[in-house]
């Protein structure tokens, strides 16, 4: 009889772990349908990571299978095989790519990026990368922002009075400007930026020189011609876009629709073509911010601004692998990250797209 019951006790406590399976599945898949929104954000977070696993496959595979090490970088291509063999195992390097992706990946789950491949074929035990890219990265995350706090109000501007003043002189003076600095590379902007303000004007320095460990804040001057460069460059299409934008909005049927109803001009333009305009504008805005944090190079490089892009084009010129994997991984992460908030903002401001989800 005891056995019994035991069974019947066991069977019983099972049945209740199977109800509470059942009603977890319930309600989890109850609320996905229910929250459009919620399914939209957990299918893009999940798209996200298997991107960044395949990103961090390119990146991993790209840096090792490219001409060169950091034996090679040191010793030179006539030194002696057996030396560069010994640098080549201190740093692992003779072991399988898919056993060495593994560990790379594993550490970096974990938050290690790992030590400097050059300082470890120099004889240090202990260089972690994130120690020398920590502030790089703080320099340019501050150059980006300054940048994108002065393009995102000004680029709405000037974008919606371009798109509502089409084929008039506002938006012929604007169209023409944009078209001139988008045939500009950064390279001339900067350059001209140089012989305005330091060769005719003298007012600021040609190079953005930082003493060690201080911040861009501690010298402003430093700040202003690499912002100005990349603003005129990311200025010059995000306009564009938003100007394409408003135009399109303005001549869909609600917006004539509304004027026909004798709603005010500007109740029109603030109710419909604004918040309208502002959806794609979001996703401008992200490709605009994404190209700041990784396409700054040729800017870091002509100012000597201390940022991310200098860093990475030394790290590639002496063969630093390790630290050229690391910044490479983590810019994938932020292009990542900001695909994702932008495709939310958008999912949040057009109601429409919920349903669609």
């Amino acid at each position: 009889m005891g056995g019994l019951t035991s069974n019947a006790r066991d069977q019983h406590e099972l049945s209740a772990l199977a109800r509470v399976r059942r009603a977890l599945l319930y309600f989890t898949v109850g609320s996905l349908r229910r929250h459009p929104l919620l399914r939209f954000t957990l299918r893009r977070v999940g798209q996200g990571i298997v991107t960044l696993l395949a990103a961090s496959v390119v990146i991993f595979v790209g840096t090792s299978v490219v001409p060169g090490s950091p034996a090679t970088a040191l010793l030179g291509h006539q030194a002696n095989p057996k030396a560069i063999a010994a640098i080549d195992h201190r740093l692992g390097y003779d072991k399988p790519i898919v056993q060495r992706y593994f560990q790379w990946l594993d550490n970096a789950v974990q938050g290690n990026l790992g030590n400097s491949a050059i300082e470890v074929a120099q004889g240090a035990d202990n260089s972690p990368v994130w120690a020398a890219i920590r502030s790089p990265f703080i320099d340019t995350i501050i150059l980006a922002l300054i940048t994108m706090l002065l393009l995102m109000p000004l680029s709405l501007l000037i974008g919606l009075v371009a798109g509502i003043t089409a084929g008039r002189w506002p938006d012929q003076v604007f169209s023409t400007a944009t078209l001139i600095f988008l045939a500009l590379p950064e390279f001339v902007v900067g350059a001209i930026l140089i012989a305005i303000f330091f060769v005719w004007l003298d007012v600021l320095p040609p190079v953005s020189l930082l003493a060690p460990g201080k911040l861009p804040f501690s010298d402003p001057k430093a700040l202003v011609m690499p912002v100005l460069t990349l603003l005129a460059v990311s200025l010059a299409w995000t306009v564009r876009m938003i100007r394409i934008g408003t135009i399109s909005v303005l001549r869909t049927d609600y917006v004539q629709m509304a004027r026909l109803q004798g709603i005010s001009e500007r109740r029109v333009l603030r109710r419909y073509v604004l918040r309208n305009a502002l959806a794609p504008s979001v996703q401008v805005f992200a490709l605009s911010m994404q190209y700041l944090l990784g396409g700054v190079i040729v800017t870091e490089t002509v100012f000597n601004y201390p940022g991310v892009g200098s860093q990475l084009v030394n790290a590639v010129t002496s063969h630093d692998d390790t630290e050229v994997q690391a910044i490479a991984l983590i810019l994938a992460a932020i292009y990542i990250a900001i695909n994702v908030v932008a495709d939310l903002i958008v999912m949040f401001l057009v109601p429409k797209l919920r349903t669609e989800a």
